[in-house]
């Protein structure tokens, strides 16, 4: 009988430092990493101390004083910051040659987001995007499913209502809206499951109400809504796929979503402990807002 060969992280728990210390990145970073097995949180650094120690104390984690001494404790970063804190701070990670956990978009606008994945590049380090509903088992199982299909044409949206008020309505996302922080994950799945996009265009306010027209490599055209500022009963994130078979439809409404961190802390240990980075890196990332920039200018 074969044995199984054990997880590359068995012995030796990937060490995690994490920058920021809001909402995110207490709700998820800060819990997720420091429940293991794969990750340990090791260190935690913010710009405001106080928020730092309080993310870092239900783990025991090191309260580090600067960036440079969060990268002194730790193998692997993990970015809960907005995007231009990000695209100043992930390179600089890089170059100490730290493997990158992170958030989307990769930075506040193409040439930050350029910055941050050249210098992943050329450090040769594992990056990884916090492309939350990607690592959930029904979200791989659609994916899947739509890649036997003969897609003609898709309808998608992403909506919610947290821009309006409550912790999430950050200073970044009111500036820039629902196309920077939405439309990752959206145009990611559309991507993904009818192939790649050859030409998008935008119209809207992204700050209201911003809708996506894609055309993808196999002639199907997709369309997108986008809005983090309406009223609905809960987030709407939902894909439907049409062509000569019945419809192929995607929605996260019944879904756990504790469901993706064990998932997504898994593949970022195994990628580190390989030095195989999977395909959500942050070349994916690069891809995805030279999308975003596209659509912003058409």
């Amino acid at each position: 009988m074969t044995t199984a060969s054990p997880a590359p992280w068995t012995h030796r728990p990937v060490e995690v430092g994490l920058v920021g210390a809001g909402p995110w990145a207490r709700a998820m970073h800060a819990r997720v990493l420091a429940a293991g097995p794969e990750t340990r949180l090791a260190a935690v650094w913010a710009r405001r101390p106080e928020a730092a120690r309080e993310t870092a104390a239900p783990y025991a984690a090191h309260v580090a004083a600067g960036f440079e001494e969060l990268l002194d404790r730790c193998e692997a970063v993990a970015f809960a910051v907005p995007p231009a804190v990000q695209a100043e701070l992930a390179p600089l990670a890089a170059k100490r040659g730290k493997a990158l956990l992170l958030e989307k978009p990769l930075g506040p606008d193409l040439p930050a987001a350029r910055r941050v994945a050249d210098a992943i590049a050329e450090a040769g380090v594992v990056s990884q995007l916090v492309l939350t509903k990607r690592y959930h088992p029904a979200t791989r199982a659609f994916l899947e499913a739509a890649r036997t299909l003969d897609v003609r044409g898709a309808r998608a949206c992403y909506l919610h209502g947290a821009f309006l008020e409550g912790e999430f309505a950050t200073g970044w996302r009111l500036e820039h809206g629902a196309l920077l922080d939405l439309g990752p994950h959206l145009l990611d799945l559309l991507d993904a499951a009818i192939g790649p996009i050859t030409a998008i265009r935008g119209t809207g306010d992204a700050r209201r109400w911003f809708e996506l027209t894609c055309e993808h490599e196999n002639g199907a055209v997709s369309q997108a809504s986008l809005s983090g500022s309406v009223a609905v009963p809960h987030t709407l994130t939902r894909v439907e796929l049409f062509g000569p078979a019945l419809p192929l439809v995607y929605d996260t409404a019944g879904i756990d979503h504790e469901e993706c961190w064990p998932v997504l802390r898994r593949d970022f240990a195994t990628a580190v402990r390989t030095h195989t980075p999977g395909p959500l890196d942050a070349g994916r990332g690069l891809y995805l807002q030279t999308l975003l920039e596209r659509a912003a200018h058409h």
